[in-house]
């Protein structure tokens, strides 16, 4: 391999610096044309994945039985800051804490291990749907 002099190496360096640099000093805006239709669509289907009136959720069930004993258990578990909506639900003749409202049974699963710490009769279910 021949050795380059000084001279032609110094070049060479100067070029390749100059050539990496015009090379990369490109500049362009993007311009997105989008129905305004989609932006509407997103925000529907945010608002149905955040509902908890969804049906194939799961959820957690941590008291069955008269309505002061629910209300005492629901601030008890608000208490507990698990950072999971709890809701006062009345099915004849009890009332009821639900807990959550997961995806996957996994996640349920989860947050179940979680909860049964404080409530030991939690349990996972699935609401039924209503039929209208």
């Amino acid at each position: 391999m021949k050795i380059l002099n000084p001279k032609t190496r110094l070049f060479t360096i100067a070029s390749m610096v100059c050539f990496t640099c015009l090379s990369f000093a490109q500049q362009g805006t993007v311009i997105i044309n989008q129905d305004k239709e989609i932006t509407q669509l997103l925000d529907l289907k945010t608002k149905i994945n955040t509902s908890e009136d969804t049906s194939d959720r799961y959820k957690i069930q941590i008291y069955s039985g008269n309505r002061s004993e629910a209300e005492k258990t629901q601030s008890t578990f608000k208490s507990l800051n698990l950072e999971m909506p709890s809701k006062l639900v009345y099915e004849t003749p009890n009332y009821k804490i639900w807990v959550g409202n997961f995806r996957s049974q996994l996640e349920a699963d989860r947050a179940l291990v979680k909860v049964k710490a404080k409530f030991p009769a939690a349990f996972k279910f699935k609401p039924k749907k209503d039929k209208e």
